[in-house]
């Protein structure tokens, strides 16, 4: 039984008692806020609310509960139904509304669900916004609408359709040269929305494709994340022969990872690298990723000529990044592109759309195309904290140990990042369960885990 409050949003899985876990008082307390939030920042407009929600087999319960308390507090909801979370970030500024609500609980499992909050430009609300939006639950500041100040409701499953179109749109996306490749694909959609948007993608594109587990039932075939250990089902569909290349999405979306025409994993952490490296080819500029994301990033903005910075973790603090330094591509190293040019946010569809556009160009094949890139390795490890751990002292002495040293430099705005080199190491405390991730990137895994285990061994012989 699981519920988690955070400034992103609310997360937890469904059944058990109300507090405990994610479900239907919870909800209408915390949509109650959110909506009271904006409504606030937009005093005497009646207010529009997008809301879209992935395959889960909880999403029409809490669907039907969002929308019924957002019409309560008087709000105009429009509900575009199964889709993507970035097709719903782009339906909140397409059609100008105040915000919007995504019902996804992304890579958890199938019995997980989550509100994540968007502003009006479809975007996920800053840190600040989030705490008042969370203040505002606590202490159940808001109020509802009489019977004639009721929101009204509205279904619009247009959004597929112009989500597709701005991709096609964008100047970088080389429809002609994919055509003329004609590329086959597998695609793993882990029965959710990704099985109802893409098949329409790759139609536009004219790639030929093959679907694992393509209906929209929510009840997922595999664990969602995309790693190798979950993927093996279209691994080895790969490795029969004759496909270009295995496509791999999650719950919602926003996440990619491929499979080279061998069987082989791509790696998640070089979707974002390929993609930058085809944006920087074309456009010259900055680039933003998170401190856990592979150096690989680093290495090819600094060989167009660009800058590369990093952010803590965390979407909303990517884009905050890179709206700051100019970015013209950005993301996490978990396979997330962010692309300006479309919208600041993580999207799939661009994703692909970009990366079969650098495919086509170039004439390689995938597992050749990886081979154009530095070579490094994540380790990914976790410390389990006790009730008793002081993780903010550990963590400082951490940064002590290590800040003297002339070859280190030490990142602290997230954790601590210790930069070596020719390897990294990143600590910092999960916001969402009792432990220390660790993750650290060498030129070899076994070094790359060497050196995760050598700091974990560090904290250990604090406590």
């Amino acid at each position: 039984m699981t519920l988690i409050k955070s400034i992103s949003g609310i997360r937890g899985t469904i059944g058990g008692r109300a507090g405990d876990t994610l479900n239907p008082l919870d909800i209408v307390k915390f949509v109650s806020a959110y909506a009271t939030f904006i409504a606030r920042k937009h005093p005497g407009k009646k207010l529009k609310i997008v809301v879209g929600r992935d395959a889960r087999i909880s999403g029409p319960m809490v669907k039907n509960v969002v929308c019924g308390t957002l019409m309560g507090i008087g709000a105009d909801v429009v509900n575009i139904g199964l889709a993507t979370t970035p097709t719903t970030e782009l339906a909140v500024r397409m059609c100008g509304a105040d915000g919007g609500i995504i019902i996804t609980a992304s890579h958890n499992p199938r019995h997980w669900n989550a509100l994540k909050l968007l502003n009006e430009e479809g975007e996920f609300l800053t840190a600040a916004d989030g705490a008042e939006v969370l203040d505002i639950a606590e202490r159940e500041d808001f109020d509802y609408a009489d019977v004639d100040g009721l929101g009204s409701y509205t279904d619009d499953d247009s959004f597929d359709e112009r989500h597709i179109n701005e991709v096609l749109n964008l100047d970088l996306v080389d429809v002609e040269a994919i055509k003329k490749r004609k590329f086959r694909v597998v695609v793993d959609a882990i029965n959710s929305v990704g099985g109802v948007i893409l098949p329409k993608l790759l139609d536009r594109l004219g790639v030929e494709y093959k679907f694992l587990n393509g209906d929209a039932t929510g009840d997922f075939s595999h664990n969602p994340e995309p790693l190798a250990v979950n993927l093996t089902g279209i691994m080895d569909e790969v490795a029969k022969g004759g496909y270009d290349l295995g496509i791999v999405v999650d719950p919602d979306v926003d996440r990619l990872a491929f499979i080279q025409e061998d069987g082989k994993m791509y790696g998640e952490e070089y979707t974002l690298v390929t993609v930058a490296d085809y944006i920087l080819e074309h456009i010259k500029g900055n680039t933003v990723s998170n401190l856990s994301s592979t150096r690989a990033l680093r290495d090819v903005t600094e060989k167009h000529g660009g800058k590369y910075y990093a952010s803590a973790v965390g979407e909303v603090n990517v884009t905050t990044k890179m709206k700051e330094v100019g970015a013209v591509i950005g993301g996490e190293g978990n396979g997330g592109v962010i692309y300006p040019d479309s919208h600041y946010g993580r999207d799939a569809l661009v994703g692909i759309a970009l990366f079969l556009s650098s495919l086509a160009q170039k004439g390689l094949k995938v597992s050749e195309l990886r081979k154009t890139f530095p070579e490094y390795f994540i380790a990914k490890n976790r410390i389990d904290l006790t009730p008793d751990t002081d993780v903010d002292a550990i963590l400082v002495r951490v940064k002590e140990l290590y800040g003297q040293e002339k070859d280190v430099q030490v990142t602290d705005i997230d954790g601590v990042k210790l930069d070596f080199p020719d390897a990294w190491v990143h600590l910092r405390k999960s916001n969402t369960e009792p432990i220390i991730r660790v993750y650290s990137e060498a030129n070899t895994m076994e070094a790359a885990d060497a050196l995760g285990k050598k700091l974990m061994q560090v904290v250990y012989d604090m406590q």
